[in-house]
């Protein structure tokens, strides 16, 4: 079992001088002082799906083990056949199947019936499809222009003994598995899931299920943020709801800090009188000053409590969403393991005007309309929740200043891209 340090007190601290952070910064800041916090396990290859390698891995067979035949149809030494137009080449007696391999040496000048997957015998490196044959019980026959090994896979073709496979930090996909299981890979050493508790404050919330006054508010935030957190393989752990109350909230932060390797708090994470959460992790914690030039997204909160890296968000869904994605699942990562490679973007035609000014970065709901361009929601309200729903994706736009007009290339990021 690997041996985990804790996380170093300053590790969302950001360089001096720095009055509002731009994203770029806050992520590569956030990525580079955040190393993995879980441990390391051996668990069989058929229950690896999702999980993060802790060590590279390595094919131990070769795939394909040995050549074999990649149709339906009649193998034979390519350097014995006869020079016509159209060629007859008698059959020797057998068959080569897959898992009943051919014993036997084909003979020079003979062809013999090999099936698709069967291992070449000695005498074969060429086989002609089924389709594009004459055959009688003695002789098969065909027309000149094969190549020389054509139709047959070599030995160790796709990947040889010894070959590295994944690196560390790969998620494994089922194709994965697959390919795994062809090299007789059969456990992998794979990452601990990632435990993160989900806390949500604020008086004027009600927890979905309860009745509600028409002055409060359904908690949307933190089923929100529990099945983000389901969807990208970590273990997500109700943190619960908290009245604003430092004493309430405080003995919250310490239960989760107990269960997790990390928390998500949304609400209380600004500098009102009633946002407890940053004062907590100010007065408490090591949360460092983080004013991070993102709409929406103002304020978060990024600190370590009892040890256990905690993200405050905005108590706007559409905010909290938005940070969750951008500085929480590539923080996430790093803590499972994983390889936290930028979502993929791609560049769309605009199908909306907006004029934007300098300052800082802004994500817009959006989706891809059936013309190919990329439109955004009518609304750039945080509190719009439908948005989120109506939404494929957003729209990513730079911190200078743009007008965007119809037709303009923008960058695009679908909700795949951030695993959701």
């Amino acid at each position: 079992m690997m041996a985990i340090p804790p996380l170093k007190n300053n590790c969302f601290a950001m360089p001096p001088g720095v009055a509002w952070t731009p994203v770029d910064e806050a992520v590569k800041q956030i990525k580079s002082g955040l190393h993995p916090v879980v441990e390391e396990e051996i668990i069989p290859l058929d229950l690896a799906s999702g999980r993060a390698t802790s060590k590279p891995i390595n094919a131990n067979r070769n795939n394909p083990p040995l050549a074999n035949s990649a149709v339906d149809g009649f193998g034979f030494s390519y350097d014995n056949l006869p020079d016509a137009e159209v060629m007859e080449m008698p059959l020797q007696s057998g068959v080569s199947a897959a898992g009943k391999p051919f014993g036997g040496t084909v003979q020079g000048g003979y062809a013999l019936r090999i099936l698709t997957g069967a291992i070449l015998p000695v005498g074969i490196d060429t086989v002609v499809l089924e389709e594009d044959t004459a055959i009688t019980d003695t002789t098969v026959t065909f027309r000149k222009g094969l190549r020389k090994g054509a139709n047959m896979r070599h030995a160790a073709e796709d990947v040889a003994v010894g070959d590295a496979i994944f690196e560390a930090g790969h998620v494994l996909r089922p194709q994965d598995i697959a390919f795994l299981a062809a090299t007789a890979v059969h456990e992998v050493a794979v990452y601990k899931r990632l435990k993160v508790a989900v806390i949500s404050t604020g008086t004027e919330l009600v927890e979905v299920g309860h009745a509600a006054r028409d002055d409060q508010t359904f908690d949307a935030n933190k089923p929100m943020l529990l099945n983000m957190l389901r969807s990208w393989g970590f273990e997500a752990i109700d943190g619960g709801h908290f009245r604003d109350d430092p004493a309430v909230i405080r003995s919250g932060l310490c239960k989760a800090a107990q269960n997790a390797d990390a928390i998500f708090v949304s609400g209380g994470a600004s500098a009102g009188d009633e946002d407890y959460v940053s004062k907590l992790l100010s007065e408490e914690g090591t949360l460092h000053t983080w004013r991070v030039a993102v709409k929406p997204g103002r304020p978060i909160a990024m600190a370590l409590w009892d040890g256990t890296p905690t993200f405050g968000f905005p108590g706007n869904p559409v905010a909290a969403f938005v940070c969750a994605l951008i500085f929480g699942c590539p923080a996430l990562k790093v803590l499972a393991g994983q390889n936290a490679e930028p979502a993929k973007s791609y560049l769309v035609p605009a199908g909306f005007e907006k004029t934007k000014k300098a300052g800082r970065r802004e994500y817009l709901r959006a989706r891809i309309a059936s013309n190919g361009q990329v439109e955004t929601f009518k609304s750039e309200g945080s509190g719009r929740i439908s948005g989120l729903t109506w939404s494929d994706g957003l729209v990513e736009l730079p911190d200078d200043a743009m007008n965007v007009a119809l037709g303009d290339m923008v960058t695009y990021i679908p909700y795949t891209s951030f695993g959701l």
